[in-house]
């Protein structure tokens, strides 16, 4: 069993340093924070810096990058956090394994799979194509060994207040009031969940396979607020929620005094029309697959 650093304690990275340590490997939890799992190894660090990151890499197999900056904050902390990983692969040897998502595609029509062009032209999106497209060049040039996996819309235990599944979906549904969505109600969306995301990282941090290309994260099919409001309600056995969706003008009014709410414009695609991830390359190359839907909402739910 090897030595692996999982950098990030949001939704992803403490998920991926459980199923390490499941498996017997040395984990590593670094964070500006220093919080991770219990029972694990934790680091604070600004991995903004290189050599401290190099440091904290040193005699590791692999090094994760759970790592997500708040939305409005991408073009800002996102390209020195990048040079700082690629950085840290590069003189230490450890596999590069990011954790990317699809809005390097841009708009699209049919199921999106891992050979689509990068070809989002938008600030944000360009930002993350270029974090793989810089982490390509270095393995082509054999300076490192990278991978990454795309996943689509984050839910499960250890979402965050960022997850349209998460609190603010499922609070006003055990109560029995109107869910509000920000996005219209009945159209089919990928959904990708959170322990999937972290099985396919460790999978691809551990297996010269996965090195060299990007793939997606195993993902259900599509499905609809609805459809999901009402299998949570199915599980919880209550009746099927009210939904109503937020009004697009409230919701770019609301965004000139919040900064998220400000960013929604920038993927407004993705939920005004359907949304379909194609993760069969991954599935069949690794033989894993999506957890199943009700699985994952009982887990989701406490159930």
């Amino acid at each position: 069993m090897g030595r692996h650093v999982v950098v990030g304690s949001g939704q992803v990275g403490p998920h991926v340093a459980r199923k390490l340590a499941e498996r017997g490997h040395e984990v590593v939890v670094v964070s500006r924070s220093g919080r991770g799992p219990t029972g694990l190894t934790t680091v604070a660090a600004d991995i903004v810096d290189p050599a401290r990151l190099t440091e904290i890499t040193e005699g590791a197999e692999a090094i994760y990058n759970c790592v997500n900056p708040a939305y409005h904050r991408w073009l800002t902390d996102w390209p020195p956090m990048a040079a700082s990983f690629l950085t840290a692969a590069e003189r230490t040897g450890a596999v590069l394994v990011m954790t990317g998502n699809l809005y390097p595609y841009g708009p699209v029509r049919g199921p999106m799979t891992e050979s689509l062009p990068l070809a989002a032209t938008s600030p944000k999106a360009r930002v993350r194509a270029r974090m793989w497209e810089d982490a390509l060049a270095a393995h082509r040039a054999g300076r490192i060994r990278a991978t990454e996996l795309r996943g689509s819309d984050y839910f499960g235990p250890g979402s965050t207040d960022q997850s349209y599944l998460g609190d603010r979906f499922t609070v006003p549904l055990r109560a029995g009031k109107t869910i509000r969505t920000p996005w219209p109600i009945d159209q089919p969306h990928s959904w990708t969940y959170l322990p999937d995301v972290a099985e396919s990282l460790v999978v691809a941090g551990t297996d010269e396979r996965a090195w060299g290309r990007a793939w997606h994260v195993p993902s259900g099919p599509p499905l609809t607020f609805r459809q999901l409001g009402d299998a949570m309600a199915s599980i919880l056995r209550l009746p099927s929620p009210t939904m109503k969706a937020l009004p697009w003008p409230l919701l770019r009014a609301a965004g000139l005094f919040s900064p998220m709410l400000g960013e929604l414009a920038e993927v407004r695609y993705q939920f005004i029309a359907p949304f379909e991830v194609d993760s069969s390359s991954f599935q069949q190359t690794f033989g894993v697959g999506p957890t199943p839907v009700d699985q994952a909402l009982r887990a989701t739910l406490g159930r």
